[in-house]
């Protein structure tokens, strides 16, 4: 055995992510060029949502889960929505459920559009950040603007408003659009839905890592939609379960370099919720353009390459704007905003698919309508496990690397998943410490 004084020891350390949605780190110990220990750390102070919702009235979970984030706002709220509407028993069905279906459409492209074009990209292409990028690709950086403003519009329309969404409401909505104004978007959305085309042909020229794992994916399935905010919790590797056994068959779990839970599979660990775990799970579900567009650049119905994330995330992309046409082609307004419901204490669970993966909710309401328990799990914490070990394989296949090498891609690993600590172009500090 080597003395420890001759041992070469080296800390990779980004003390800070900078322009991310929260606060976090990244510290890999290497020790004889062995990766002997990977933390992704978030330090950002807890929120307390769910104690801050604790005594309210239960009607206004929506309102309050969609300030969480300013990202994936109506995730929140409709997943909040769900689990309300599972305590009440209701049902909303048909053009209502359309509309839920078509506002979640224009937080994907939000989402996604602002992920794939201004924080994903420049990593491809040698960038430091979108600005930067933009002097040389400026037609594609307009073009992702673009998009990203037709999901806005969608938001604006069904939400009132492009962020933190208020026109949603337990059993419906407050208020209904017209026709007229939903055909007011499809032109624009039907330039887009081209437009997403390219953005897929775009990103496939990419060069991409040659890796692959063997994740465990978990999303929602449907039988006959792709899932946004309808299905049951399944893997790829066996797990079917509904809301309501969440709880017992995923546990969330505390590390003590992290303010963010993680967790896991009961008995089996991480697993990996998101757009590639959509994608694995509910192909068959994509509609025609998705699939041929798919065909085209010759991507499989399969994808576990992690850096082929922003490919999914484009057909994604594709598909919710695809969506949003045949939604708003078929719409004809109900003759209510809303499904009547009377008031009744119970625990309810709602599961829907935020841009990042599943999000879970789970409520106690009482007799008066308060809510007397809150639980969310949102998806990067699930993620965050997993995200840990595609950096410690990574780093293990790639130790003769440079420094600067393996950081850059670290940072561009993390940037994979889209964790909604919200990463972007780059990290602020970077120190490597050898002893």
């Amino acid at each position: 055995m080597k003395n420890n004084e001759h041992k070469k020891t080296k800390k990779i350390e980004v003390n800070y992510l900078a322009r991310v949605e929260g606060e976090g780190a990244l510290f890999v110990d290497i020790e004889d060029d062995e990766v002997k220990e990977v933390k992704l750390k978030i330090f950002e102070p807890p929120r307390f949502f769910e104690a801050l919702l604790r005594g309210k009235d239960f009607r206004e979970a929506p309102d309050i889960t969609a300030r969480i984030c300013g990202i994936c706002p109506v995730a929140y709220q409709m997943s909040a929505v769900h689990a309300m509407e599972d305590i009440l028993q209701v049902e909303v069905e048909g053009q209502l459920a359309a509309l839920r279906r078509l506002l979640y459409c224009g937080e994907w492209i939000e989402s996604h559009s602002l992920h794939i074009y201004m924080l994903h990209a420049p990593d491809f292409l040698g960038f430091p950040d979108a600005i930067k990028m933009a002097q040389k690709f400026p037609d594609d950086v307009k073009r992702g603007l673009r998009i990203k403003k037709a999901g806005n519009s969608i938001v604006a329309l069904l939400g009132g408003r492009e962020i933190h969404p208020i026109n949603v409401k337990i059993g419906g909505f407050y208020k209904l659009p017209e026709k007229r104004e939903l055909l007011k978007l499809a032109e624009e959305l039907k330039w887009a839905r081209e437009a997403a085309i390219e953005t897929v042909r775009w990103v496939s020229q990419f060069s991409f890592p040659d890796i692959e794992k063997d994740y465990e994916f978990v999303s929602l399935v449907h039988p006959e939609l792709y899932p946004l905010d309808a299905g049951r919790i399944q893997s790829n590797k066996g797990l079917d379960i509904s809301a309501s056994e969440f709880d017992q068959w995923i546990e969330e779990y505390q590390v003590d370099y992290s303010t963010a839970m993680q967790a896991r599979i009961k008995g089996r660990g991480s697993y990996f919720a998101g757009p590639m775990a959509r994608y694995a799970l509910n192909y068959p579900n994509l509609s025609e353009i998705v699939k041929q567009t798919a065909r085209d650049i010759s991507f499989p119905e399969v994808c576990r390459n992690p850096f082929q994330s922003i490919i999914v995330r484009a057909l994604e992309v594709l598909y919710a704007f695809d969506e949003a046409v045949r939604i708003i082609e078929q719409y004809e307004k109900p003759p209510s905003s809303e499904i009547p419901f009377k008031l009744k204490a119970g625990v309810g669970y709602g599961c829907t698919e935020a841009p990042r993966g599943i999000l879970y909710h789970r409520y106690k309401i009482g007799e008066d309508g308060s809510i007397q328990d809150a639980i969310i799990v949102p998806p990067t914490s699930q993620n965050q496990k997993m995200i840990e070990e595609d950096l410690y394989r990574y780093l293990v296949d790639h130790i003769g690397d440079t420094e600067e090498a393996l950081t850059k891609k670290c940072e561009q690993l993390i940037r994979n998943h889209d964790p909604c600590i919200s990463c972007s172009a780059h990290f602020l500090k970077v120190k490597f410490n050898r002893l």
